[in-house]
């Protein structure tokens, strides 16, 4: 089965581990052809939950397929002004 590195970032920690969740740089088995948002759905997490994925250092939207080796981070929104830019968010919500 394919194993992602996962990672999620500021608000969505605690509310990753309430649940018991993984949430910090941990090996995750994913099954074949799943998607950004099929990861969220198996996190408990609503697409309002994050504002922006990172899949190998660049942002991407929901619908893309996971890989086998991807490093996968999520960001909640309320990421400060300037670095929304220089992330990418801002031109990744747009494509959403």
């Amino acid at each position: 089965m394919p194993v992602i590195s996962f990672k999620a970032f500021s608000f969505l920690q605690p509310k990753l581990k309430s649940s018991g969740l993984p949430f910090d740089e941990k090996a995750m088995e994913i099954f074949p052809g799943e998607t950004v948002a099929g990861l969220m759905q198996r996190l408990k997490l609503a697409p309002e939950d994050v504002e922006a994925v990172f899949v190998n250092g660049r942002t991407v939207s929901f619908d893309t397929v996971l890989k086998h080796k991807d490093r996968v981070a999520l960001i909640p929104p309320g990421t400060p002004g300037p670095y929304r830019v220089l992330l990418g968010i801002k031109a990744n919500l747009e494509d959403k």
